[in-house]
């Protein structure tokens, strides 16, 4: 099973793309965790560290998808 990791802040273009992309991964297929760096700010780094710039983004098996750009992360900090 892959991991998916959604990162987003919790704002309007995050969770429109939360529930448009996260929401479509096959849950045979990936294991999703969704994760709101404006509430659990101590993932920041983590998500720095996988190679996200802004989110909301998507990271899949350690690739890095850029959906649309809701927030820089350094917003974030």
């Amino acid at each position: 099973m892959s991991q998916a990791i959604f990162f987003h802040a919790g704002c309007p273009v995050c969770v429109s793309a939360e529930q448009q992309f996260a929401g479509s991964l096959d849950p045979a297929r990936y294991q999703v965790e969704v994760v709101h760096l404006g509430e659990n700010t101590s993932r920041v780094g983590e998500a720095e560290a996988l190679g996200v710039q802004s989110v909301p983004a998507m990271v899949i098996d350690g690739q890095v998808f850029h959906i649309n750009f809701g927030a820089p992360l350094s917003a974030l900090k």
